[in-house]
């Protein structure tokens, strides 16, 4: 069978980002996600409609789908390729970070400029990181990672909505840390609260850039 690789620019942001997940997948653990693990990833409803989207990858040329096996993905020619970075808006409360209304758009950034590699941008809301350099409208890059190390600026969960903060440990609570004296520190016992460490910043973009 021939396949004819469809250029990135044919996908749509959704088809775009289960081919970075996919990847992300291969890089992390050497195989292709389960169509159970792209439903979760996704935050979609059930492994038939990870299937569906699948499939339409596979029309147009940039997936094969092998039978037999659940993870039976293989990613084809110029696929292969780094499709940029999504950008992250206003995030729902309790929905995953990257779920398909999140992502506002993607952008010609290659992640490997980023130590660590990043995975997504997220659109700043707000001045409470500005002594950090972080104004509201910028973007900021963020490698996903559930553990992150005191000092650092991270992307957190806290009682169902995201923030970005400095983190500061202090035995087994969490403090997190605004740049800015008219805002307040948040403190966290996460053995009693819903408290999860989506991200660690690694680089800026200047909001105007895109």
């Amino acid at each position: 069978m021939v396949y004819i690789y469809t250029p990135m620019e044919t996908l749509s942001p959704r088809q775009r980002q289960i081919l970075d997940l996919i990847r992300r997948a291969m890089a992390d653990g050497g195989l292709p996600p389960t169509r159970v693990e792209l439903m979760r990833a996704l935050g979609l409803a059930s492994p038939n409609a990870a299937e569906k989207h699948l499939r339409a990858l596979a029309k147009k040329g940039a997936i094969e789908l092998l039978a037999g096996t659940s993870r039976g993905i293989r990613l084809l020619g110029p696929a292969r390729r780094p499709a940029g970075l999504p950008l992250i808006g206003q995030v729902a409360a309790g929905a995953p970070l990257l779920a398909e209304e999140h992502v506002l758009s993607w952008h010609a950034l290659d992640a490997e400029l980023f130590r660590p590699r990043a995975d997504y941008l997220l659109k700043v809301r707000g001045m409470s990181m500005v002594d950090a350099g972080i104004a509201d409208g910028d973007l900021l890059a963020v490698h996903r990672t559930s553990e992150a190390r005191s000092g650092q600026i991270v992307v957190a969960r806290f009682h169902d909505e995201v923030t970005v903060k400095r983190l500061r440990r202090r035995g087994a609570l969490i403090e997190l840390l605004p740049e800015n004296p008219d805002f307040k520190s948040i403190s966290v016992d996460p053995r009693r609260e819903d408290f999860a460490i989506e991200g660690i910043a690694v680089g800026l973009v200047r909001s105007g850039r895109f």
